[in-house]
């Protein structure tokens, strides 16, 4: 008989640890078509399939300090009203401690951010950045002091997720600088 109770509670604390180790449910908050309908809702959005160069992964790896951790292939969305290109939406899929996120980074013919929101995140919800905290990357421009704890305060508690946002904004800019380079350094033609 005591050896029963034993294996019995043996296996409660097995499913126990299991069940505190599984991982949160995916928290979507936004699909990327619905973000997309409300940030350009009079634009029409181009995608494209841009398949990046050798030449052009070494520009994009420098640019962004670090190295372009994703397939070399981006897909860019353009949003054009009135035939103009207003701005370029990109997804970014990363991790950030063990589990993804997704951002959905928009970038200004000036080559600034015009508008940084998350749509997934896979982590607890105790790390999410706040949208007051991703406010601060609007209207900034790739540079090298365009990082957390320095041009952007960092947060506090989810360290983790801050620079996971850092990296892939800092990417983001570094791809559409490298893509765009006319758009970035004239403004809209």
């Amino acid at each position: 008989m005591c050896h029963c109770w034993r294996r019995q509670w043996g296996a409660a604390v097995v499913v126990l640890c299991l069940l505190a180790a599984t991982p949160a449910i995916a928290k979507v908050y936004r699909d990327m078509a619905a973000a997309l309908a409300d940030i350009f809702p009079t634009c029409d959005i181009d995608r494209q399939t841009v398949y990046l160069t050798d030449a052009q992964v070494a520009t994009i790896e420098t640019a962004a300090g670090q190295p372009l951790e994703s397939a070399k292939i981006v897909r860019p969305y353009r949003a054009s009203c009135d035939g103009v290109v207003r701005a370029t939406a990109y997804f970014d899929v990363h991790r950030v401690r063990t589990l993804p996120e997704t951002l959905l980074v928009v970038v200004d013919s000036q080559g600034t951010v015009q508008h940084l929101e998350v749509l997934e995140f896979q982590e607890p919800e105790t790390y999410l950045a706040t949208d007051r905290w991703l406010k601060q990357w609007l209207g900034k421009k790739l540079s090298p002091t365009l990082q957390v704890d320095r041009d952007i305060q960092g947060i506090t508690g989810a360290t983790l997720t801050a620079r996971a946002i850092g990296r892939a904004t800092r990417r983001v800019l570094a791809i559409h600088q490298t893509l765009y380079p006319l758009e970035v350094t004239h403004g809209q033609l």
